[in-house]
């Protein structure tokens, strides 16, 4: 059986967190007999096409950008002549041109979403963008939301609830290099000897200002791994406020980041607007072990990070209460240990690569057992 897959942005090396999920379910359902295809957008002159880890990786030429949706007229084309040799279509929303692609094709497949997001920030082009969006997620069979917290908080998901289910977001140990003791032993000579470290773009709604300035009010060490639009800003911002205690690292390899994540005393993960739909940097700490901060989001945050389980949950953009979580955690090493404990059971549990695959392998299997059209609806 082959999967195709659908999404703006993939390329080996260079995974976000869509990205890095999308590989993951790849090579993950191959044990069950699915190959698969991804069709992504590039904006390099040549189209490359590339076998990564079991499966192909194609490319079609963006034109250009609007809004952060990449555009291609040559998309239409390759996701024709893909679909073709496809069992199954696996979108991955949002992206406006997908919606466009699927309806205009009319390839018969069947279809499933895995809904990463709400469109957060958006709003006036949303209105515009709404009929269609609701068009193609009542034409599709299968929506697969990556967590209960999100389902209940989703206007859009509630509205084809009968539809939705759930998978949450796995990583694969076997993904992240071995960190070895000279690579510790040159971040241990580099960092603060305790920190608290944050991992991620820096986007907008990460909240690392709220972050920086819980930094301030304690005097605790915090390192920030990342680069992204919002780095100029952080800068000024520490600068401003002489914070010798906030210590940005940019982007790292994994292996870099695996050992600095090692070596911190907690994750913080201070996203605070609903963008932030699941926060696979709180899933790589669960692996490695380690205690979370994370705000209440409505989303799947809270669902990897279990209050007074798994660590803290704190109010968004409230610095005094980020600051309070850091010292409770800071101050009762034994109960941050156990945090970290807990952490490391939930993710052998609940968000491995290996169960998030046999979950897609069971949808996939379950869409072509099903008659056509059991699940679509109009919106």
């Amino acid at each position: 059986m082959r999967v195709l897959h659908f999404f703006k942005t993939y390329w080996p090396d260079t995974f976000g967190g869509i990205e890095r999920t999308i590989h993951a379910i790849a090579k993950g359902t191959r044990q069950y007999g699915f190959e698969s295809d991804v069709l992504s957008l590039s904006d390099q002159p040549e189209i490359n096409t590339k076998s990564f880890d079991g499966h192909m990786a194609y490319k079609a030429k963006l034109d250009f950008e609007f809004a952060s949706t990449g555009f291609s007229r040559e998309a239409f084309r390759r996701f024709k002549e893909l679909s073709a040799a496809a069992d199954i279509i696996h979108f991955h929303f949002p992206w406006p041109l997908m919606d466009a692609v699927h309806l205009l094709s009319r390839h018969g497949k069947p279809t499933v979403v895995t809904y990463h997001s709400d469109i957060i920030k958006q709003k006036t082009l949303l209105r515009l963008y709404r009929p269609l969006m609701y068009r193609f997620l009542g034409s599709v069979d299968r929506i697969v939301a990556t967590s209960p917290n999100y389902v209940e908080t989703s206007e859009v998901l509630q509205h084809f609830r009968s539809k939705v289910e759930i998978v949450p977001l796995g990583l694969d140990e076997a993904d992240y290099p071995q960190v070895d003791e000279k690579t510790m032993a040159g971040w241990r000579a580099r960092l603060p000897a305790r920190f608290f470290l944050f991992v991620g773009v820096l986007r907008y709604y990460k909240g690392i200002h709220v972050l920086i300035e819980a930094a301030r009010k304690t005097g605790l060490d915090v390192v920030i791994v990342g680069d992204g639009p919002m780095r100029a800003e952080l800068e000024e911002q520490i600068a401003r406020d002489r914070l010798t205690n906030v210590h940005l690292l940019g982007a790292l390899s994994d292996g870099d980041k695996m050992a600095v994540l090692d070596l911190s005393r907690a994750l913080v993960f201070p996203s605070h607007l609903r963008s932030e739909a699941f926060g696979l940097s709180l899933v790589e700490a669960s692996m490695r072990g380690k205690p979370m901060i994370s705000c209440e989001l409505g989303t799947g945050t809270s669902y990897v990070n279990l209050d007074g389980e798994t660590g803290l949950v704190v109010p968004p953009s409230d610095p005094a209460a980020l600051a309070a979580a850091m010292s409770t955690l800071s101050d009762g090493p034994e109960r941050a240990s156990q945090f970290g404990t807990n952490a490391r059971a939930r993710y052998e549990a609940h968000f491995t690569a290996a169960s998030m695959a046999k979950a897609y392998e069971e949808t996939y299997r379950s869409l072509l057992d099903s008659p056509r059209g059991d699940f679509r609806q109009t919106a």
